[in-house]
């Protein structure tokens, strides 16, 4: 067919170089065998309609002259619409406001459904179907038709006004919907009054996003308006991230029986539940033979299982009547496409013939003139027509000839006697804002379904909340695993591929759908343990003022005054501050807290044990000073030296805190290695040598008051109070050298608790070693608090 249209332009073509080179007349050598309609008129528009499906192919051997095609099967919806042109046309010569006194006239042919004999109906609109024309001198004059309507193929018009606007020819299509149109360099005098294949592919797309179908099937015509159309289409797909194609099948143009059955195939084993078709009728016929699903609802028979008054389908029923009835979804909508083009081309020639000499827009400002009107100066008017249909319907065309982007959405409908009812149930308008263009009512919509309800049509379902999406491998990116978020992350509304790692204070809550506070910890006043703790510590302190009040009554009792009384105050004292220190473990740290702690703790404690070494000291130095040649001994333990000694242990330690904390202070930290959705407030030591400087400063004090202590137990003396020291400090010992173990093995606040057990047991273990007796043998046995009882008759032998 290719070659037969070259051969006949080239003829066509050929002739006319030729015979302009010798005469002023042009005779045609061949008529073109076309059906057609033809009336004359003052100005004559051609048309091109399919009026039949299908024509038989003539010997292109090449070695004799080709016969001309013979067009069969006839195409009842294609003669409809050419009637249409003709009624048109006929009412607007009726119309007294257009084109008055202009008789409009009409040449249409049918184009077979060939694009070879479109290609020849359109060169005989162009180039007439006289026998011999003659020309002016000027080779000017007005072509036998000045515009043509049609032709309702995408292929075919792109051939057609490929040639047609080489001449300016004005084409004005009311079915040719491919987006490759609106190339106005290419086809510069092509208009047509439906909306192109990029409008209808945005339609479709803002379809599938508003039912939630990600997962569709693709078939698209083998022709240029199913090509560009199935391009934009995917292109738009990607694009906007609407959905995946399951699948892409390119219906063939010519019988392949197993080409379609292969096709049927894949939409049968395919999960997608909906199809999309960018295809016309000659593409779909041949495919709805095969779908013996829909077949049997067609035709009232079953290929299986026929019951009673079901027939068996033979597969031999005749589709076409029937096919009709399903194909024909337009509701006149073609028919009224051609009513506005004709319309179109009607008020363009109004609005030519209008013209004011010297306000005309053609150069010298001049007009076209009916005698000697050419087609280019009509394209310029149909550039700017724009009016109002009797049906209340606007008609303009934007910069790329293409007509304003309107759809309305059909739905076929069953109905109880088993008809079927085609009806609108929306629209897409782009002229509406953004989010405003699709209007559909869903409730019209006629689902044949059991629940009456749309279809899914996803190759996975949507990630739930708390996932995350996990592309399967060597898949479209519809199909994917859902993946649970890890601890610590949620679902992430931006980048559905990946979780949202929560702040650093919080935490997912169990469903990982949002960031929840993390739980705090740490040694509260408000939990039972830490009100224990703290009662513990106020009622050591208590005790410990209650001893110092005993004391400060009986100070001239032999009980408090024996072995330095101010020494015994001084350890009451900083067995207080022991108890209350404890106190600056329990609630949230703070950095005063922190660096005031450990320092308080330490510093009370060494001045606690020093009082306590200084006294075991003495008890040693009076018992030598009793024996022969001691009398010197006691001049280094008098009062003076006492302080001085307690003072100067005591300011180790305290230089011991002063460093740690200049050089590396405690501070509070936040911790979540414990647990990951708990926050642990707790102390950093931030010096691990400091810290262990101030408890071995500690515990190298107390094993010296324990080894002189131990040394000093058994000396002659009723009131020997280097046996309670020993035994408080066997006590502090004993309580610290299990502190440590149990300190490093214990996360969070319980390593604070750990400390303050230590504390309060060891506090409460010299309170009661070194002060119980005491205030036994005060309160309970005064008789037993003198001089003589104390020291008895075990007086030192001389």
């Amino acid at each position: 067919m290719v070659v037969s249209l070259h051969h006949y332009l080239y003829l066509c073509l050929t002739f006319l170089l030729r015979s302009s080179s010798y005469s002023s007349s042009c005779r045609l050598r061949e008529h073109f065998n076309l059906s057609g309609m033809h009336l004359e008129g003052d100005v004559v528009l051609g048309g091109l309609f399919e009026v039949h499906f299908y024509s038989t192919y003539p010997d292109l051997s090449f070695t004799t002259k080709p016969q001309q095609l013979v067009c069969e099967g006839f195409d009842v919806a294609g003669f409809r619409q050419a009637q249409t042109m003709a009624f048109t046309i006929e009412e607007i010569n009726k119309n007294p406001h257009l084109l008055p006194n202009v008789t409009l006239g009409y040449h249409l042919y049918d184009n077979c459904l060939q694009l070879g004999v479109a290609f020849r109906a359109a060169l005989s609109l162009a180039s007439g179907t006289e026998d011999e024309f003659l020309l002016d001198k000027d080779c000017r004059g007005s072509p036998p038709v000045m515009g043509v309507v049609g032709d309702p193929g995408s292929t075919h018009s792109i051939a057609v006004s490929s040639v047609l606007g080489l001449f300016r020819v004005p084409m004005v299509s009311y079915y040719a919907t491919c987006s490759c149109l609106s190339d106005r360099q290419a086809y510069p005098s092509f208009f047509r009054t439906i909306p192109s294949d990029a409008f209808q592919v945005r339609a479709m797309l803002q379809i599938l996003r508003r039912f939630g179908w990600t997962w569709v099937g693709l078939l698209v015509s083998d022709d240029d308006y199913g090509r560009h159309a199935a391009h934009s289409f995917l292109q738009g797909l990607a694009h906007d991230s609407a959905g995946c194609p399951a699948y892409h099948e390119v219906l063939p143009g010519h019988s392949a029986p197993d080409e379609y059955r292969r096709i049927v195939s894949v939409v049968r084993a395919s999960t997608a539940r909906v199809v999309v078709v960018f295809s016309n009728q000659g593409y779909m016929l041949p495919l709805l033979d095969e779908v013996w699903q829909f077949w049997e609802e067609v035709f009232g028979c079953r290929f299986e299982h026929a019951g009673l008054g079901v027939p068996v389908c033979s597969g031999q029923e005749a589709l076409a009547p029937q096919a009709q009835l399903y194909l024909d979804v337009s509701d006149l909508r073609a028919e009224y496409n051609i009513y506005k083009a004709v319309y179109t081309l009607a008020h363009a020639l109004h609005s030519l013939l209008r013209c004011v000499p010297g306000q005309g827009p053609f150069p010298g400002r001049s007009c076209a003139r009916m005698d000697s009107m050419e087609p280019w100066q009509l394209v310029y008017y149909l550039e700017r027509v724009n009016f109002t249909t009797g049906f209340g319907d606007r008609v303009l065309f934007d910069e790329n000839g293409d007509a304003l982007p309107i759809y309305d959405i059909m739905n076929w409908a069953w109905l109880p006697d088993g008809s079927v009812k085609v009806q609108n149930v929306g629209a897409v308008d782009e002229s509406l804002p953004v989010g405003e263009q699709l209007i559909l009512h869903e409730d019209k919509i006629f689902w044949n379904f059991k629940d009456k309800k749309p279809p899914k049509s996803v190759c996975s379902e949507s990630c739930p909340p708390g996932t995350r999406l996990a592309n399967r491998k060597g898949q479209p990116v519809c199909c994917f695993d859902c993946i649970p978020c890890s601890d610590g992350e949620v679902s992430n509304h931006t980048d559905s591929t990946e979780c949202s790692a929560c702040p650093e204070d919080y935490w997912s809550d169990p469903q990982r759908t949002q960031c929840i506070p993390k739980t705090e910890e740490f040694l509260s006043y408000s939990e039972p343990l830490g009100m224990s703790l703290a009662a513990i510590s106020l009622l050591g302190a208590v005790l410990t003022a209650v001893v110092m009040a005993i004391f400060v009554r009986h100070r001239n009792t032999p009980v408090v005054r024996a072995n330095n009384s101010e020494l015994s105050f001084l350890v009451l004292l900083s067995l207080k501050l022991c108890f209350l220190c404890s106190l600056l473990f329990i609630g949230q740290p703070k950095l005063w807290a922190c660096q005031l702690r450990h320092a308080a703790f330490g510093i009370s404690f060494v001045l606690c044990v020093s009082c306590i070494l200084v006294k075991t000291v003495v008890v040693l130095g009076v018992f030598r000073a009793s024996k022969p040649g001691g009398e010197t001994i006691m001049k280094w333990f008098g009062a003076r030296h006492q302080r001085g000694t307690v003072l100067a242990l005591t300011s180790v330690q305290t230089a011991i805190c002063t460093g740690w904390l200049l050089l590396a202070s405690p501070t509070p930290h936040k911790n979540t290695r414990y647990q990951s959705d708990t926050i642990v407030y707790e102390c950093v030591v931030g010096s691990v040598a400091g810290f262990a400087a101030l408890l071995g400063y500690i515990a190298l004090l107390a094993v010296l008051s324990f080894l002189l202590a131990f040394l000093a137990r058994n000396l002659p003396d009723n009131f020997n109070e280097a046996k309670l020291i020993t035994f408080s400090m066997l006590i502090f010992c004993a309580v610290w050298v299990a502190f440590v173990p149990a300190y490093i093995s214990s996360p969070g606040k319980y390593a604070d608790v750990v400390e303050i057990f230590a504390i309060l047991a060891s506090s409460y273990g010299l309170l009661l070693a070194l002060f119980g007796p005491k205030c036994y043998i005060i309160l309970l046995r005064p008789e037993r608090n003198t001089k003589k009882a104390i020291m008895g008759r075990a007086a030192p032998k001389t």
